[in-house]
């Protein structure tokens, strides 16, 4: 019987006792040893979880990524605060320089054309989506150099993965860590560097070290890029298509670079269209940016599938496949349930979503996940059924298969 195996994106609930020791830790009532143990602890427990479920391909669900006062704007990827030099928060609408010769603008985190298109929905507080509900308005900004001062942290990290794996009776080589793109890092404010392309090599040079890290350890390092999507939105003026497919290979030639020396069987590349809970009718379809995924140096591919607007595209990978795009040693990693809705999937749905992909790349090539990251976007309760309906619905599948 072939076996689909099964995986997720990354971040999974936070349990209270990480959530405050993380707050107990930035109020300095707590030393980074204690805080260490915490992780540790908890990572244990949630990779157990994981395990027993019948994931194959499980993580720390990013609970090495501290939630702290500083997170109140960017959440996932605000862990960086801990692990860069010459970053901060504004409370002022920082600058963000343009590219070279002013190419294109990205809005620094602004209004996106969505919010804009339904700004009716998104600022009536009983629609689900009210932004005033998200906090007041802080930007954070790249005010001097970069540098990578997380050594400590992600040792940290990667000791408490290995371990948990070693405890479930789970090889070192079944467990990922994510770490946030260059790319994805840079959308933030620049007061500093001269453009916004220099910007993105300086973030390169130095999550190249997180990166290694990771890898290093024999674990796979999951690379959260939804920038490669989700930034189509997030120009002052809307780009053409060309434009922005430009804008886009710089960025990934600058996150190759950082991947330089790196086993691509040890890397994941995921993209989505944000993890924002609305009508997502200005989102560019996936046909426009396959192939520039395809070109990071990385064998796993995972992506939003299960998600309303964009289930259909399991067509464009059809279609790259048989115009041999899709390279021998690459593999997909298909959202089959979704993070931004509250219902939850019937195993077979899940298993006729993975037999479409199973019938375009082969069920070898295959490997089951969410859309993107579960924790924080629905009830714990439900992100655990929801993994628990990817399991079932791949032995359904591999049953079939």
């Amino acid at each position: 019987m072939t076996t689909i195996r099964t995986t997720h994106v990354g971040s999974l609930p936070r349990t209270d006792t990480l959530l405050k020791a993380n707050a107990d830790h930035a109020a300095g009532t707590l030393t980074d040893a204690e805080l260490a143990d915490v992780v540790t602890e908890e990572t244990d427990a949630v990779v157990a979880r994981q395990a027993e479920i019948g994931l194959d391909v499980v993580n720390d669900g990013e609970y090495g990524h501290t939630m702290t006062e500083k997170v109140d704007y960017g959440g996932w990827w605000a862990y960086s605060f801990e692990r860069f030099t010459g970053l901060e928060i504004l409370h002022e609408l920082p600058e963000h320089k343009p590219t070279p010769a002013g190419k294109l603008e990205l809005d620094a985190m602004g209004d996106r054309r969505d919010w804009v298109a339904f700004a009716d929905a998104y600022s009536d507080p009983t629609s689900g989506i009210h932004l005033a509900t998200q906090g007041v308005p802080v930007w954070p900004t790249v005010t001097g150099e970069i540098r990578y001062t997380g050594h400590a942290i992600v040792e940290r990290d990667v000791k408490a993965l290995t371990a948990a794996l070693e405890k479930a009776g789970k090889p070192v080589s079944d467990g990922f860590i994510a770490s946030i793109s260059p790319a994805a890092a840079a959308r933030i404010g620049n007061q500093y560097y001269e453009d916004d392309e220099a910007a993105v090599w300086a973030w390169a040079e130095g999550l190249r070290e997180e990166y290694k890290a990771i890898t290093d350890a024999g674990l796979t390092v999951q690379i959260d890029a939804p920038d490669l999507a989700e930034s189509w939105d997030q120009f002052k003026v809307a780009p053409s298509v060309e434009d922005y497919r430009r804008f886009s290979a710089v960025r990934i030639e600058a996150l190759n670079h950082a991947l330089t020396g790196i086993d691509p069987d040890q890397v994941r590349y995921h993209i989505c269209w944000g993890s924002w809970h609305g009508p997502h009718s200005t989102d560019l379809g996936l046909e426009n940016i396959a192939d520039l995924a395809l070109s990071v140096n990385a064998n796993g591919f995972t992506f939003e599938a299960a998600n309303a607007r964009h289930e259909h595209e399991w067509r464009v990978w059809k279609e790259l496949v048989e115009d041999g795009g899709l390279a021998d040693g690459k593999y997909l990693i298909p959202g089959v349930v979704s993070h931004a809705t509250n219902v939850l999937e019937h195993p077979e749905l899940v298993a006729e979503r993975i037999e479409r992909f199973a019938s375009v790349v082969g069920p070898e090539r295959v490997v089951a996940s969410t859309d993107c990251g579960l924790g924080g976007r629905v009830h714990s309760h439900i992100a655990w059924a929801k993994l628990e309906s990817l399991v079932e619905g791949a032995r359904i599948a591999s049953e079939r298969l």
